[in-house]
């Protein structure tokens, strides 16, 4: 039986409560129709190998909602290559809070109002430059970044109930420290939240960034202060320059959040996948859950501090968790004009 709104939130605090992870990145393929320099899951031998059906991502949501309720993360590859990811949203949807980060390519307004119709809480678009030109040729696609502000445009104007949230997502690169301002006041502008993720050294291979003489921790911190919709929580920006030098320790990877691969593969983390440790269909879930718990390889790594790392580990801090829960627990759809920007451009009127 389907939850609602206010049970999955009880049923989240439960799988918090209960030391349960309570994210979960569910690859539903490997697959893209973009080419990415820093990205190499557009030619991952896993984009050849069987899917997940919506009936079995149904079964493996409701065995999953026996710990609780889990944030989903249906990711990839490019999540809207597949044409029954509508049938996938609304079943994992039925029991757990569903989100989608796309590069934003297939994204149409009847496609958005379909997916925030089926009932899921969010979207992610990703761009990484306020610049077509950059965003194109980074993401190897000549038209990138007009379909990911059409996506944007479609999602923020599909919304059927105030919780729904639509984010502009980016990766921190070397080179695009000083657009992440421009992106957040063009988010605003299209009533958006702005969420940032740096890359790990397992992705790029870099570990060094600064920014005109401030770290890069700082200086994000400044521009959530100054901007109202910028959404990334500060504990998780506060440790940017240690994940960046060195690493952060003590990952709960296999015990905040785990990662699904589009076979039903179960690994603690997306990076980990090659070691699975379960399978969502021939395990229970508390089998899995202690088979998660059992892996000590988070222990000794510190390769990265991706959202699904930091931001779940934010709610086993008392800081973090405070500043977590107007995000988790009220309905936070639609960010505030943003004061910083020009009320007529905040609504589209200019």
């Amino acid at each position: 039986m389907a939850r609602s709104p206010v049970q999955k939130k009880l049923q989240l605090f439960r799988a918090w409560a209960l030391r349960n992870p309570v994210w979960c990145s569910w690859q539903v393929n490997y697959r893209c129709n973009f080419r990415c320099g820093f990205c190499h899951y557009w030619h991952d031998p896993m984009g050849d190998q069987p899917e997940t059906t919506p009936e079995q991502f149904l079964a493996g949501a409701e065995k999953l909602s026996e710990l609780g309720t889990i944030l989903v993360s249906l990711a990839g590859g490019e999540p809207l290559i597949r044409p029954d990811i509508v049938d996938i949203a609304r079943a994992v949807g039925q029991y757990h809070f569903t989100f989608i980060t796309t590069n934003g390519w297939f994204v149409t307004k009847e496609l958005a109002e379909e997916l925030f119709g089926v009932g899921m809480w969010g979207v992610s678009i990703s761009i990484d430059y306020a610049d077509r030109q950059r965003h194109d040729a980074k993401r190897g696609m000549t038209g990138a970044f007009e379909r990911a502000l059409a996506a944007i445009d479609h999602f923020s104007h599909a919304r059927r109930y105030k919780w729904q949230r639509v984010n502009w997502m980016s990766v921190l690169l070397e080179d695009n420290i000083d657009q992440i301002e421009p992106m957040i006041e063009m988010a605003a502008e299209r009533g958006a939240y702005f969420m940032i993720q740096p890359y790990c050294v397992r992705k790029t291979g870099s570990q060094h960034f600064l920014y005109k003489g401030k770290t890069v921790g700082e200086y994000l911190l400044h521009l959530r202060r100054k901007h109202a919709n910028f959404l990334s929580n500060p504990y998780f920006l506060a440790r940017f320059d240690q994940a960046l030098n060195g690493g952060v320790p003590g990952c709960k990877a296999g015990r905040g959040f785990f990662n699904i691969d589009s076979t039903g593969d179960i690994a603690v983390c997306v990076e980990e996948r090659a070691r699975p440790v379960a399978n969502l269909f021939r395990h229970s879930a508390r089998e899995i859950v202690r088979r998660l718990h059992a892996d000590d390889t988070p222990v000794h790594c510190t390769a990265c501090w991706y959202n699904c790392r930091g931001e779940i580990e934010s709610l086993y801090n008392p800081w973090g968790l405070i500043k977590s829960l107007p995000t988790y627990l009220f309905d936070r759809g639609r960010p505030p004009i943003d004061v910083t920007v020009p009320a007529a451009e905040a609504t589209g009127t200019a």
